[in-house]
């Protein structure tokens, strides 16, 4: 009888220990929509709290929903031990199946496994994401964009370009489970100042991984009247006033402007574009513009008043004043003028003709005349003789011991060289030393040139 009772009892304990041996854990997931991209060769992540709730064992991990599942080997975990274990589960190459999907996960221990059910969302990447922007306006120098990860998934280093018609960058962000990150720009206005008010697309190209997607979004350009003015104004002879309406806005507006000019200075002014009005009223003219200016557009109002043509007139009248004043107070004028003489030696020869004359009597009249180089004097004079030649100076004067108001006296004489000459052969000017009234006095005659392809023409300036 003791045998059996003792049998009995060796055959309860040994079941006991069956039973307490049994693997018993309790498992929470820390989330409950892990996601996976579907194509993108990512793993999906399932971080999971495990309980021991038997005795110490050694755990792992496998399944027939991936292809590849970490972590790989055993991990031992103590009676009553809690453990946070992260599963990562590559999908197959071959998968292609959108939404929720449940597969099992086995957890496999020395006593045994248990089987726990996962729950994953599969989603496209374009699906993975919201993008949007602030509102703003033309007059806005910043704008904020986002992108907002809408699943439990943790983006790392992904790589967004933003396009829109307002601006074009690119960005690398890390965008962690259901996480908004924005992003602010600055805006170039020179490339929307032609867009009407409305709403625009925003395109964001992201790359995670070996994916690429293009994510939609729509980004609102608010109504705004803006149209500036400026005035710009310069030059004094020639006066140019420039006025530029601008708008600078995104919806179409109305601009008008209005110049006053007098009526003498309209005389010399010309205005581009034509004025859609012009009133006078007294001694002032008024000139309007009126024009519907689009988003970018301008008005250009150029007002050219050109002061040259009178002012020319003016000096042109002071001129003749002035020269004949001068001409008034010279007494005693000389003008020269050459000409070509045949030589019968075949040399270059020219003769120069000086016509002296006297607007008042003057006295002690000294004519002096140089010879240009490389030209010798013939001995042969006209008209006058020189009182003196001095060859070395090459210089040539007559003595007049006085000359009545009109008289005129004609000086002439010949030069020649045996080198020929070519283009414009100038000789120096004449002058005249005199005295009127105890004055002394000095006159200078014009320039005289000869042309080397002129034969028998006279030539003066």
């Amino acid at each position: 009888m003791r045998k059996i009772i003792f049998a009995v009892m060796i055959t309860f304990c040994l079941t006991l220990q069956l039973i307490s041996a049994t693997l018993t854990l309790d498992i929470k997931p820390q989330s409950e929509d892990t996601a996976l991209i579907l194509g993108s060769g990512m793993p999906i992540i399932y971080d999971l709290k495990i309980t021991n709730l038997g005795s110490g064992d050694s755990i792992s991990f496998y399944n027939y929903f991936g292809s590849d599942i970490s972590p790989k080997g055993t991990i031992t975990i103590g009676g009553g031990e809690t453990k946070d274990i992260s599963v990562a589960i590559t999908p197959r190459s071959d998968f292609k199946q959108e939404g929720r999907i449940k597969f099992d996960l086995y957890i496999k221990g020395t006593t045994g496994q248990i089987v726990y059910p996962l729950m994953v969302n599969v989603v496209k990447l374009e699906n993975a994401f919201e993008v949007g922007a602030e509102e703003f306006q033309p007059d806005s120098n910043k704008v904020s964009v986002y992108l907002k990860n809408l699943i439990d998934f943790n983006f790392n280093n992904i790589q967004a370009t933003f396009r829109s018609p307002f601006f074009n960058f690119e960005k690398t962000l890390t965008v962690t489970p259901y996480q908004k990150e924005s992003v602010e720009v600055t805006l170039n206005k020179d490339e929307f100042r032609d867009l009407m008010a409305g709403f625009y697309t925003l395109n964001v190209d992201v790359t995670a991984g070996s994916q690429k997607a293009t994510v939609d979004g729509v980004m609102k350009f608010s109504e705004k009247d803006i149209v500036t003015s400026t005035q710009d104004e310069y030059g004094i002879i020639i006066n140019t006033k420039r006025i530029t309406k601008t708008n600078e806005g995104n919806v179409i507006s109305k601009t008008s402007a209005v110049l006053k000019k007098n009526i003498i200075s309209r005389l010399f002014t010309t205005i581009t574009p034509e004025p859609l009005s012009v009133e006078r009223k007294g001694l002032s003219v008024y000139y309007s513009w009126e024009q519907e200016l689009k988003p970018g557009e301008s008005l250009n109002i150029v007002v050219r008043t050109n002061w040259l043509l009178p002012l020319l007139a003016v000096l042109l009248v002071v001129a003749i004043v002035i020269i004949t004043k001068q001409f008034s107070r010279t007494n005693v004028s000389l003008k020269k003028k050459v000409s070509f003489v045949n030589a019968k030696g075949g040399e270059f020869a020219l003769k120069v003709s000086i016509v002296v004359n006297a607007k008042k009597f003057v006295e002690r009249v000294n004519v002096i005349d140089r010879l240009p180089m490389l030209v010798k004097l013939h001995e042969k004079f006209g008209g006058e003789m020189p009182a003196k030649v001095d060859e070395k100076t090459r210089k040539i004067e007559w003595h007049f011991s006085k000359l009545q108001a009109g008289e005129t006296r004609v000086i002439s004489y010949i030069i020649y060289s045996k080198v020929g000459v070519l283009g414009k052969f100038a000789l120096p000017t004449t002058r005249a030393v005199y005295e009127k009234d105890g004055v002394v006095h000095e006159s200078e005659s014009n320039h005289a040139f000869f042309l080397a392809d002129q034969v028998k023409k006279e030539v003066e300036d």
